[in-house]
């Protein structure tokens, strides 16, 4: 799956105002349902938050990737995130968030799903990807990043996209 064909700069917000996890979430969902990524707003950030109590999607190293198939979504639609102020998120090494990835699929697509869980965590483990994403000073900068990393396969990126702006 070519994660920017879900993801727009219209879906990046830079910084994120929450200071919370629910309040971050929420913030994600509104970005996708002021796109018109969804049919549901209300019951897509229920199920959002159940899946979120039920176990952290906090993944480590500042990173959390909420996600989940839902009925509330025709195709893939991911928002992203990033904090001034890493946030708890009770994350699996204890450790405070400042990149949320939020990741919907359609409920009856699980494959496209999980490839696209599995790619935007590959480009997550790039530690230069990371610290390029969270310095980004736009939307726009932290969407060419992403355009940059896919180009050369996920996880990896030319250097110069860091100075975009």
């Amino acid at each position: 799956m070519i994660l920017t064909r879900a993801l727009s700069p219209a879906c990046i917000k830079v910084p994120l105002e929450g200071m919370d996890k629910d309040s971050i979430i929420t913030e994600l969902v509104d970005l996708l349902d002021e796109n018109g990524s969804l049919l549901d707003r209300d019951g897509t950030l229920d199920e959002v938050l159940t899946r979120e109590q039920i176990r952290s999607t906090g993944v480590g190293f500042g990173i959390a990737i909420p996600h989940g198939r839902c009925k509330a979504v025709r195709e893939p639609a991911i928002a992203v995130g990033t904090t001034h102020t890493p946030v708890d998120f009770d994350s699996v090494d204890s450790k405070p968030v400042s990149i949320v990835v939020l990741l919907l699929s359609p409920a009856e697509q699980a494959g496209p799903h999980i490839q696209a869980l599995a790619r935007v965590s590959r480009m997550m483990l790039d530690a230069e990807f990371r610290e390029s994403l969270e310095s980004a000073p736009s939307a726009e900068a932290a969407y060419e990043l992403f355009v940059a990393a896919e180009k050369l396969g996920a996880g990896h990126r030319p250097r110069q996209v860091a100075a975009v702006s």
